[in-house]
């Protein structure tokens, strides 16, 4: 019994999907849909189950590359359409139980999360030897860097020290310069000072001699003037100035 061919259009209908999903789903996961004598598609009711437990899958969330892995790793859940020389050899292999579906896909979705943890992990791996790579390479670089700068920062700290060495050294001779000064002018002035008063002194002790002088020369000269009056009035009895003490 010959059987019933649908077109691309009528098993998407039937499937309520595009055309180009039929065809995008046959490209990705390397379907065998049997064509006729013209080479378009023609879709059996096997083929249309197949698609439709594909659009199921894809409805519950699994991705095509675990959906690849179940139709070719595992048993296909459903045959295309057998060349004659494989029609016996497709009665003799024993169909998937439905029980055993849900294990199955248990496992194509452990698999695929195995390889993406593994994906994840190689990833990881590269991004850390990068990492350290380039962790390397900065380091490297700030110690060339830091070798550079201290040796700038070295002949510029020389330079300042000895700037300040010199400045502080021609400070100290300035101040040493004005502490003599002041002392020498100190020393002057203590002299000039000494020696006018031993010039004040010298005065002092020759002004009572002449003040003495003069005093007895105005008595001499007091006595003389009283002796003449007293002698035209009769009385000569008065004492020299010079017994007196002058």
């Amino acid at each position: 019994m010959e059987k019933v061919r649908y077109t691309i259009s009528d098993a998407a209908q039937m499937m309520d999907v595009e055309s180009h999903a039929l065809r995008y789903w046959e490209e990705e996961l390397d379907l065998s849909v049997p064509r006729n004598e013209q080479g378009h598609r023609y879709y059996t009711k096997e083929n249309i189950e197949q698609f439709q437990k594909i659009k199921d899958l894809k409805e519950k969330g699994y991705q095509l590359k675990a959906i690849k892995m179940l139709l070719h790793e595992e048993q296909p859940l459903l045959e295309t359409e057998p060349q004659p020389k494989e029609k016996a050899k497709a009665k003799e292999k024993p169909q998937v139980p439905a029980a055993t579906a849900q294990p199955q896909m248990a496992q194509v979705t452990q698999i695929t999360k195995q390889r993406a943890q593994s994906s994840k992990t190689g990833a990881d791996e590269k991004m850390e030897q990068f990492q350290n790579l380039m962790t390397g390479i900065v380091k490297r670089a700030i110690e060339e860097n830091n070798q550079a700068l201290g040796l700038a920062v070295g002949e510029q700290v020389g330079e300042r020290v000895l700037k300040e060495m010199n400045y502080l050294a021609r400070e100290q001779e300035e101040q040493a310069e004005e502490r003599y000064r002041r002392l020498d002018e100190a020393i002057r002035q203590h002299h000039k000072s000494k020696k006018l008063f031993h010039k004040k002194s010298k005065d002092k002790a020759v002004l009572p001699k002449t003040t003495r002088a003069i005093v007895c020369s105005f008595k001499y000269v007091w006595y003389q003037i009283i002796t003449y009056l007293r002698f035209c009035s009769g009385q000569s009895h008065l004492q020299h100035p010079v017994q007196q003490g002058c």
